[in-house]
């Protein structure tokens, strides 16, 4: 993302996993770590992608480490697609590592969206989850599960109003159930092209709120 972003690796179930992390200013105490999910990796997504790097960049200007990684199977992440399942622990095995304890963040955008709700599933009873940024979310093929109702309140869902591949009457399917408010960008496409700044500016609005 910058000439100061971190390459690492960590390990998963499926072997190495590449990850690059980004930090606050020198000087600035970190509120805790996010760990970012990039879109569907068959179809071009990376930690690379746009969004995510928007996404680290909110996380980084609040004051929080951002932690991006690729998925099983792509860049130097060994191993192979797992359609949600292995990548859910992928997260998981990268917030272990990246965060053994403290405050946490978690977030996605497009499939790393789904991914990151079915980690947050398994890791609510666990650890100290403080915010949620869910953007352009995948949840109409196979729909996530509900977010724990106490996440609510912590928990930041975007979704632009022309989304061409993840339909946002399917999103309101999934969150009208919830309760569960939805922010919609208006003529916002799946990409959010033209609208990245606007996207940034929600999701700090938000971190600011905690």
């Amino acid at each position: 993302m910058n000439s100061q972003t971190e390459k690492l690796q960590m390990t998963g179930a499926a072997g190495v996993i590449e990850v690059q992390r980004d930090r606050p200013a020198d000087g600035v105490p970190s509120r805790g770590v996010a760990v970012i999910a990039h879109p569907h990796p068959l179809f071009g997504g990376t930690m690379d992608n746009k969004v995510v790097q928007t996404l680290a960049r909110a996380f980084v200007a609040s004051g929080w480490t951002a932690v991006r990684f690729n998925f099983r199977g792509i860049g130097a992440s060994e191993g192979v697609h797992d359609e949600g399942r292995g990548e859910a622990e992928d997260f998981r095995a990268v917030v272990a590592q990246a965060a053994p304890e403290g405050r946490i963040a978690i977030a996605g955008f497009s499939f790393g969206g789904f991914v990151a709700i079915r980690a947050l599933q398994a890791l609510w009873s666990e650890r100290e989850i403080a915010n949620v940024a869910l953007i352009a979310t995948s949840v109409a093929r196979v729909p996530p599960g509900p977010l724990p109702v106490e996440a609510h309140g912590r928990t930041l869902v975007v979704h632009g109003e022309a989304d061409d591949t993840v339909a946002l009457s399917d999103l309101m399917d999934w969150a009208r159930p919830q309760s569960l408010p939805v922010t919609v960008i208006p003529g916002g496409g799946h990409f959010f092209h033209g609208q990245l700044p606007l996207l940034k500016n929600l999701v700090v609005r938000h971190l600011r709120a905690d």
